[in-house]
């Protein structure tokens, strides 16, 4: 993809795109100019002595000492080594690339202060696949994810280390191949690059990618448990969803409907006796259909804050005024993370239910724990057991981060939002829920089986196909922990979202 960011609102869409896979990026001509008219009020502050935080003071609780002309520059890049003090595992490298494409859509908007050659150096490194070691740890995600995003700036001023096409180099040494020179910081720019939520709005739209992913697959393998149990259609039909109104339930029953039309397991049953299925079956729209309201939510909070100036001081060249305030608090971001956790949770509650479904011959109608000859053979009980361990476990990660604030900067940042960690954890719990589905996925498909020479509907047995090439019908006992990891990946990588991407944000733009 080729990207040339020039004040445009960046969608969804094409942020996935550039989460999924290395772009080009450049500026156009309306961002240069404001680009330019910003830094040239910096400049003028400057050689007016008047005294603006960040511009020509110390930081945080030192913000009241005033620094001389001829350290401003000492002074930048002393910001960027002394907050460069992350820990913990790196962010991976499509993380990164969404962190400095968003801060580049931030100094673009021409409210930062910062010279052309700055934001056009952020889009060469990303040009050439050149992404900064970024430790995971040590945001609070207030006053900006300061810690992270030093660790990005550290690398445009030669500092620390990159990755580059997986390799691992010294940030000067990957500057000089690329054949760029380390930038040399002009006032405020360190704080610039320092300031803004960009870290945490990473993770979280990396997060709601995922949860997309989850939410396709989630439908599909809720559609062939339905099939599996003999379960009813009736639950879904759009005039049960309309008198209620949600657009996630109308959305979520619609897709449902789709992919169980014309299974003849379900024409075979249409008029037993059986009065209604239990709810992780006849609920899901009403569960799932929240749960992608939540992602919509979500989605929309995260493409207002992809394009948003989130440093501070902000350069207002209409009134040449220079006002401090507090856009780099990243409150909106980690109260949409502890949502969409909340969401997240759910998805992996209902499908683990249906396992627990599947496997009771007493409510499911099929063999017990899924497997000929139980007793001998023990099935999916085990499988159960995983997934219910990593239901409960999503349960504690469930619990908000952003009521847990701490302070910082001897109490000078008193509140602080947590959005950081409230993003990153999403992501072990869609590791969680994406096993928790392929396990589902494996288990419907071998009920499905077990009514043959019946079949379900085609899209149902077209998926089937598929996962009885990396996952053979379960006869006899063997190890399925290898399956679930097979399918678990090809959940997380969207194998599903083909089958429902009309109603998922980032598609259906």
């Amino acid at each position: 993809m080729n990207l040339m960011i020039d004040n445009q609102l960046v969608t969804l869409d094409v942020l996935r795109t550039a989460w999924a896979a290395p772009l080009t990026v450049s500026l156009g001509d309306e961002a240069k100019r404001r680009i330019t008219e910003a830094q040239e009020l910096i400049n003028d502050v400057v050689a007016s002595g008047k005294q603006v935080y960040g511009v020509n003071t110390g930081f945080g609780q030192m913000a009241q000492v005033r620094i001389s002309n001829d350290e401003l520059v000492h002074l930048q890049a002393n910001l960027v080594r002394s907050h460069a003090v992350g820990v913990g595992e790196d962010l991976d490298d499509n993380i990164v690339r969404l962190i400095m494409l968003m801060k580049v859509i931030a100094l673009a908007e021409g409210f930062s202060g910062v010279r052309v050659e700055l934001v056009e150096m952020l889009c060469e490194m990303i040009n050439h696949n050149i992404y900064p070691r970024i430790p995971s740890r040590g945001s609070v995600g207030a006053c900006g994810d300061l810690a992270p995003l030093a660790h990005m700036a550290g690398a445009l001023i030669g500092d620390g280390e990159v990755r580059v096409d997986g390799r691992v180099l010294l940030a000067a040494d990957a500057l000089k191949a690329a054949g760029l020179e380390p930038a040399r910081l002009a006032p405020k720019e360190g704080l610039a690059l320092l300031n803004g939520t960009q870290v945490s709005t990473a993770l979280a739209l990396a997060a709601a990618f995922r949860t997309e992913n989850l939410l396709a697959a989630v439908m599909m393998a809720g559609a062939m448990s339905s099939d599996a149990i003999k379960g009813s259609d009736t639950p879904f039909d759009k005039r049960i969803q309309n008198v209620r109104g949600h657009g996630g339930q109308i959305a979520v029953a619609g897709v449902l409907r789709e992919l169980m039309h014309g299974s003849d397991i379900r024409a075979s049953h249409e008029e037993c006796d059986r009065v209604q299925d239990p709810y992780s079956i006849r609920c899901q729209p009403q569960v799932i259909g929240a749960c992608l309201d939540v992602l919509r939510h979500v989605s929309s909070v995260l493409e207002t804050e992809a394009n948003a100036v989130t440093d501070n001081p902000l350069v207002f060249t209409d009134s040449k005024s220079v006002l401090s305030g507090g856009n780099f608090h990243a409150e909106p971001i980690a109260l949409a993370a502890d949502y969409l956790a909340l969401a997240i949770a759910e998805i992996g509650a209902l499908s683990e239910r249906r396992i627990a479904l599947l496997i009771d011959s007493h409510m499911s109608g099929l063999p017990a724990f899924l497997v000929k000859d139980g007793g001998l053979n023990s099935g999916f009980m085990m499988a159960q057991v995983t997934a219910a361990a990593l239901a409960s476990e999503n349960k504690s990660h469930a619990h908000p981060a952003s009521v847990d604030s701490i302070p910082t900067s001897a109490n000078q940042e008193d509140h602080v939002s947590m959005a950081t960690f409230a993003a990153r954890r999403l992501h072990t719990m869609i590791e969680n829920v994406a096993n928790i589905i392929a396990i589902e996925l494996l288990a419907a498909a071998q009920g499905i089986e077990f009514h043959r020479p019946k079949t379900s509907s085609s899209t149902i047995e077209e998926v089937i196909a598929k996962l009885r090439t990396i996952s053979p019908a379960y006869e006899t006992d063997r190890s399925l922990s290898s399956d679930i990891q097979r399918v678990a990946s090809v959940v997380d990588k969207g194998g599903y979202c083909a089958y429902a991407a009309s109603v998922l944000p980032s598609y259906c733009k």
